[in-house]
């Protein structure tokens, strides 16, 4: 009865859509934490929000700026969802990085429901529910998963649009050129309502995945007739109709400009040079695939054999076209970030859970364990490193934390499905994952020296210099930082400086608070004698700036002179 129990709770998990729906709600438990606790992210999470932010306090849903300068780089998808979150769970003026954060939880969930959904429909519901878990506490999922950006919202369109088009190849695949058309009417919707949207979200991205796994099908298959059946003109009408009319807009509004700059000046940087200082060599992605799909990693091998072995199943070689030549792709461009091949990751999920069904080679175990723990060592080494260098005695039973998830639980997990323990061992594969991600952001977020903006903040309210209470003239300026998560917490009218000391002294002159890094405190102090300005240091910062290194910055304000006796 004790051993019935559970493969019936099994059965009941998985069935129907509540396996996607299961898969889903662990990627929500698995990441909502974090969207209280961390404070907002430099560069592109806190840009992203602010160029929001902008949007509701203009109510110009069209253009994207930041600040006084125009951001043309992404499409304006994400922007929309964002300003949606904020107008029902917050405001723009309470300047809450949580409310900009649910669509990325929501399309982390969705990446997550996609996967089971499809893994469900190409191997069973057990395997599929399998899968569906697993990617949704992988790393990387999870990570993105509180990150208001763009790309945990496209991996789960865009991984539903994937696995939309692997139904429509498993059933159409072997059909006659005159057989008559499968019911796929839902999955073609699917495919391209999930594609229009992700365009609109990132542009190109979701169709080169999906051009690339047609490319590659068409090489294994040595056939392609079956993808006249996916609808191609209805499906372009639909896009047009979804994304044409902001793509209009915003042509007629920037002169066409917005184009130039995201096509031929941001895309472009990314796949002829490492843009933005992000240049990685070939070979990056697969360093880091031990981390970003953790706990995954421990099924690599698994992954790896079934692949090889089950490679003539039509399921299997679709999983294959999905994932490789799309991380072949972004192994090669010369820009290079951890998150790339995100929207290939559900492949890999998919090939991972069904090696748990499958007896192993001593190849594939042993690649198992050396993933697996290979993993559990990066976090291990991350969380002791960091404490070792900003953590405080609070930070402590953090990072055992995350070295007892990552390490102790993940070889657990290892040994128990080494042992044959299957359900057991991929239970704790899943808890090790949730935690091990809860314990590396928790202690990140503990670590005071890294959240710069956080202490410029507290020090403003200290010294009851904060301009939002109406306590000092504003906005703030910054002289020599001018990083985006202080101008989303302070607001758009945030002055940033940069090297111009004259513009610092003029901001101090009409009794604002200013900022002044270290190294501009000798202009500074020059450029306010040449006013005769005798500048107050009230308060002094110092931080590690993981955009810049370690920065000491100096607050100032301007007192009244004192009245002659």
């Amino acid at each position: 009865m004790s051993r019935f129990l559970p493969q019936q709770l099994v059965r009941f998990a998985s069935g129907g859509m509540r396996g996607p729906m299961l898969a889903a709600l662990l990627t929500i438990i698995a990441a909502l934490p974090l969207l209280f606790v961390m404070p907002p992210l430099d560069r592109d999470e806190s840009r992203f929000a602010q160029a929001t932010s902008q949007m509701l306090e203009t109510h110009d849903f069209i253009n994207i700026n930041y600040q006084d300068t125009p951001r043309h780089k992404k499409p304006v998808g994400i922007h929309w969802l964002q300003a949606a979150s904020v107008a029902l769970t917050s405001k723009v003026e309470a300047r809450s990085i949580t409310a900009y954060r649910w669509p990325s939880l929501l399309g982390a969930a969705l990446a997550a429901f996609a996967c089971a959904w499809g893994a469900s429909r190409a191997f069973g519901t057990r395997i599929g529910t399998r899968a569906g878990l697993l990617f949704g506490v992988t790393f990387m999922l999870s990570t993105e998963a509180f990150f208001a950006k763009t790309d945990a919202v496209l991996c789960g369109l865009t991984t539903l649009a994937m696995v939309a088009l692997s139904q429509i190849y498993l059933r159409t695949r072997d059909l006659e050129k005159d057989a008559p058309n499968p019911k796929i009417l839902k999955e073609k919707l699917i495919l391209w309502l999930s594609m229009a949207f992700a365009i609109l979200i990132k542009g190109p991205v979701p169709l080169l995945v999906m051009g690339l796994t047609l490319a590659a099908l068409w090489g294994f298959d040595r056939k392609i007739g079956w993808a006249r059946r996916l609808g191609w003109l209805s499906g372009l009408i639909l896009i047009l109709l979804i994304c044409g009319p902001w793509a209009v807009a915003i042509t007629i509004t920037t002169d066409g400009k917005f184009w130039m700059s995201s096509i031929g000046g941001d895309l472009a940087s990314k796949l002829d040079s490492g843009s933005e200082g992000h240049f990685m060599w070939p070979g990056y992605h697969t360093a880091l695939l031990a981390a970003t799909m953790f706990p995954a990693s421990w099924l690599f091998g698994g992954a790896l054999q079934a692949a090889i072995q089950r490679r003539a199943e039509p399921a299997i070689r679709f999983a294959i076209a999905w994932f490789l030549p799309s991380f072949i792709f972004f192994e090669l461009m010369p820009t290079k970030l951890p998150h790339y091949p995100l929207p290939a990751f559900g492949a890999l999920a998919w090939l991972c859970a069904v090696s748990l069904d499958m007896p192993l080679k001593r190849w594939a175990q042993i690649m198992n364990w050396v993933f697996g723990i290979l993993g559990g060592v990066v976090f291990t080494a991350i969380a002791f490193g960091a404490y070792s260098k900003f953590g405080s005695g609070m930070s402590l039973p953090l990072a055992v934390l995350t070295a007892i998830s990552a390490l102790g639980l993940g070889i657990f997990a290892g040994w128990l499905l080494f042992r044959q323990h299957g359900r057991a061992g991929f239970g704790f594969l899943l808890a090790a994952g949730a935690l091990c991600h809860l314990g590396v952001f928790t202690l990140a977020a503990s670590l005071k020296p890294l959240w710069l903006s956080r202490q410029m903040e507290q020090a403003l309210v200290s010294a009851n210099l904060d301009p939002r209470q109406g306590v000092a003239p504003g906005p703030v300026a910054t002289l020599g930082y001018a990083e985006p998560s202080f101008v989303f917490t302070m607001g758009t009218k945030t002055e940033l400086c940069n090297d111009d000391a004259d513009e610092a002294a003029d901001a101090l002159a009409e009794g604002r608070p200013v900022f002044v890094e270290a190294k501009m405190d000798a202009a500074f102090q020059k450029a306010a004698a040449a006013q005769h300005l005798t500048p107050r240091a009230v308060a002094r910062i110092s931080g590690h700036n993981y955009n810049g290194g370690d920065q000491t910055l100096v607050l100032y304000d301007n007192p009244p002179p004192v009245p002659a006796q």
